[in-house]
């Protein structure tokens, strides 16, 4: 394709958005793709390195990998041999690196193609995770573009991690694994006789890895190996290994080896033709489903049907929900990357390049189901059970938890817990499912179940409890910025930030609690809300902004006093989304975020960066100063900018910061910027950094959800409420108007926003099917399942 979006030196997106096509592989960093059908999953590079795993990238990883975002040369590789003149290269740039004579990497939804053309051989690599087998495809095709009858060899190479990753004792991890293979099937197995999670009497590394590994081809099998020594070579490497240089493997496997998979095939392609091959990398509880899987997949026809049906499986994803403004960026990103990326980078993969994970966070994935809620809200409801269901008895929660062991660890983040009545409030304004909350749930050390209301209920009231003797919440081991791990770790530190957050909570559960019939409980949390509010602003305000908390010593922590960490994002943005700021004083504190925060490359955290580490802080002063929470942009952060400026009616405003974090418009200059086009950066150096402007941490942020939020719900401004779904829009003034499109409880809107007089905020006039309507609240209920609405600015 010569004609493409956002065009950079390294790619650029495909016309109707839904690829981002790389046409030079040297990025300035890995630009990667997650894939995932919910459990198995692949990260996957532009240069075809990476890995796989399923339900837990950490505890459960099939393959080994190492992190290395310089080389980026570990994975899963195909290498392609001449027989007749012995010269090898690989279907991607790694591992061989020999420069192609043409490379494109395309990642797409749910799929990557990497084509390339070395010595008239053009392979077009597709790999794919299916909707419903816990394996992927390496959908090879090879075409030969000379006039002679070419003789290929083609060999696979993979290395067996089969549990816990980094298997970094690779001497020790090695003698349990044991290979197998089987001519009938063209398949090699593996298995391992160590897994590290606790088995059911609580003992660790005594239990076997309860799967089967296996790789299989579509095409008879020449030749086969399980030792990575016989194909690599003593003292070699991957890009110029010793089995490529042979006729054929050693055919070398069971459990003395250092386990690989490596499988050779030959291809004898006559002039102006091409082949397929298929090769097929998963695990299954028996050697009976790897064998069902590798019949399924000797059909090249079945891999190219489950492709397609990768598409269906995506399509309902990005579809819902649809906007069309002015900026093409926000359009593109919105319609499709952002709800990718927090769907099936963390919500299903929960692992990416800069972050190989697999946990669940009590507040991550609380907060990445709210992508669902315009999409599927069942899906977010079904997240906000199963977090309940990590939760004590007491109200406290796991911070984080691995599935498949369910080891957790218990939370002294004061935060955590808080997140559960946050997104059921969310839920319930989507939905108007008030049943959620007589939902039966059970607690981790109490499996007798209680509703979801207790559970709600036990989280603010455990919170109420954790009060300083001025009436301010204890930050205790972080609150939503880990880093702040030694303020109040001796349990005297306040939290700032968390006062504006549990005054939004209280009040919000107040109004559930009052439209619940439970009165009582709904005026105790209005007197604690009040009292909160009383105490912040008596305590907190520091004459032009909020201080950020207080130390257990009762040090002030972001005040204009402080020689470093003076100001603090959170606390001005949450003072004016959660209202908290009395007279004035939000309008002032943003005014002060503004000052010293709001950057050309988005706003940052605090200001000025910690220079030395401090142990009164915690690990956020150990990172260099600028890099991450230490006075960089943490994405995340810099979207609740965009809600508070929203929230006082500056569209304007609002605008100018999410264009500078939006990814698309970062890196129109990339080798600045280096992270992918196509997905958020979690953080972006602060000035304080002699990389002010590098991107990182891509994919695996929370922040996905949290930029496809601001555009629909604040700055597009349509977003539901308990009693109808509200118009509020709050966009920069240069626009004519834009559209929406979205489903709410059951009802297809199809809204058109006209801004004639070119103002940021305010709504001259709402038509529902022609007829006008009183005020900006769309009905909840409807006799019709689709409606047009037309609303003037002005």
């Amino acid at each position: 394709m010569k004609h493409g979006l956002f065009k950079n030196k390294y790619g650029h997106f495909s016309t109707d958005g839904k690829e981002y096509i790389i046409t030079n592989p040297i990025t300035p960093r890995p630009w990667v793709n997650v894939l995932s059908n919910k459990d198995y999953g692949v990260v996957v590079s532009q240069l075809g390195s990476g890995y796989s795993w399923k339900t837990h990238a950490s505890l459960n990883r099939l393959t080994r990998w190492e992190q290395d975002l310089v080389r980026d040369d570990w994975g899963k590789y195909i290498y392609i041999r001449d027989n007749d003149s012995g010269q090898f290269w690989s279907a991607g740039y790694k591992p061989v690196s020999v420069k192609p004579d043409f490379y494109e990497c395309c990642h797409g939804i749910g799929y990557t193609r990497i084509i390339s053309q070395n010595q008239k051989i053009q392979t077009e690599l597709t790999i794919f995770v299916p909707p419903k087998d816990s394996a992927e495809i390496w959908l090879l095709r090879i075409k030969n573009l000379s006039q002679q009858k070419r003789h290929l060899s083609i060999f696979t190479y993979l290395e067996w991690c089969l549990g816990e990753a980094p298997d970094s004792h690779r001497e020790f991890h090695k003698i349990f694994i044991e290979t197998d293979f089987h001519p009938d099937r063209d398949m090699i197995t593996a298995q391992k006789r160590l897994w590290t999670i606790p088995n059911k009497k609580g003992q660790h590394w005594n239990m076997d890895w309860p799967y089967v590994g296996f790789h299989c081809s579509s095409q008879p099998v020449e030749s086969f190996t399980c030792d990575k020594e016989s194909f690599l070579g003593l003292y070699q490497g991957l890009q110029n290994p010793q089995a490529l240089r042979q006729e054929s493997l050693n055919g070398q496997m069971g459990k003395w080896n250092d386990s690989i998979a490596s499988l050779h095939v030959h291809a004898v392609i006559d002039g102006l033709s091409e082949n397929t091959v298929v090769f097929t990398l998963g695990l299954t509880s028996t050697k009976k489903q790897a064998e069902s899987l590798s019949k399924k997949y000797r059909d090249p026809q079945s891999a190219f049907t489950e492709l397609e049906n990768v598409k269906k499986f995506w399509d309902p994803y990005l579809s819902t929900i649809h906007i069309d403004t002015p900026d093409p960026a926000m359009n593109l990103l919105t319609n499709v990357w952002y709800k990718y990326q927090a769907i099936s980078g963390r919500i299903f993969g929960r692992t990416a390049y800069y972050q190989s994970g697999g946990a669940f966070g009590f507040r991550d994935q609380l907060q990445d189901s709210q992508i669902f809620l315009p999409i599927d809200p069942s899906l977010t409801r079904k997240q906000i059970l199963l977090h309940a269901e990590h939760q004590f008895k007491s109200g406290l929660v796991y911070h984080w938890w691995h599935p498949l062991s369910e080891v957790g660890s218990p939370s002294r983040h004061s935060d955590d817990l808080l997140w559960l009545p946050y997104l059921v409030d969310f839920y319930i304004k989507e939905t108007g499912d008030w049943d959620i909350l007589k939902d039966s749930v059970a607690y981790i050390d109490d499996k007798k179940k209680d509703t979801l209301f207790a559970h709600c209920q036990k989280a603010i009231d455990f919170t109420l409890k954790r009060m300083s003797p001025r009436g301010l919440p204890l930050i205790l081991e972080g609150d939503w910025n880990d880093g702040l791990s030694a303020m109040g770790s001796a349990g005297k530190g306040e939290s700032i930030w968390l006062g504006h957050f549990l005054y939004g909570i209280l009040t919000s559960f107040a109004d559930i609690s009052s439209r619940v019939n439970r009165t009582a409980l709904s005026k105790k949390y209005i007197r604690c809300a009040e009292k909160l509010k009383t105490a912040i602003n008596k305590y907190a305000w520091d004459g032009s902004w909020y201080i950020r908390g207080t130390f257990d010593n009762k040090k002030v922590m972001g005040s204009k006093k402080s020689k470093e960490g003076k100001i603090f994002l959170n606390a001005q943005t949450w003072a004016v989304i959660n209202k908290t700021a009395v007279k004035d004083r939000g309008l002032t504190a943003m005014k002060s975020a503004e000052k010293y925060l709001m950057r050309e490359y988005g706003p940052i955290l605090f200001y000025p960066a910690f220079s030395k580490s401090d142990e009164s802080i915690g690990y956020l002063s150990r990172y260099a100063p600028g890099v991450r929470e230490n006075g960089g942009l943490y994405t995340h952060a810099g979207t609740w900018a965009v809600i508070a400026e929203c929230m006082l009616g500056h569209g304007n405003k609002a605008w100018d910061i999410y264009k500078s974090m939006c990814p698309i418009d970062r890196a129109m200059n990339p080798d600045l910027y280096k992270a992918e086009p196509y997905v958020t950066s979690g953080n972006v150096d602060g000035p304080d950094s002699p990389n002010f402007g590098r991107g990182g941490w891509t994919w695996y942020t929370g922040s996905g959800a949290w930029m496809f939020r601001i555009a629909t719900d604040w700055i597009l401004g349509i977003r539901p409420e308990y009693d109808g779904l509200l118009v509020d829009p709050c966009i920069p003034s240069a626009w004519k108007g834009f559209s929406l499109t979205r489903t709410f409880r059951g009802i297809r809107y199809d809204i058109e926003v006209s801004n004639p007089k070119h103002v940021s905020q305010g709504i001259k006039s709402v038509h529902i099917d022609g007829k006008s309507i009183q005020g900006n609240l769309l009905p909840k209920k409807s006799s019709k399942k689709r409606h047009t609405v037309s609303v003037v600015m002005g």
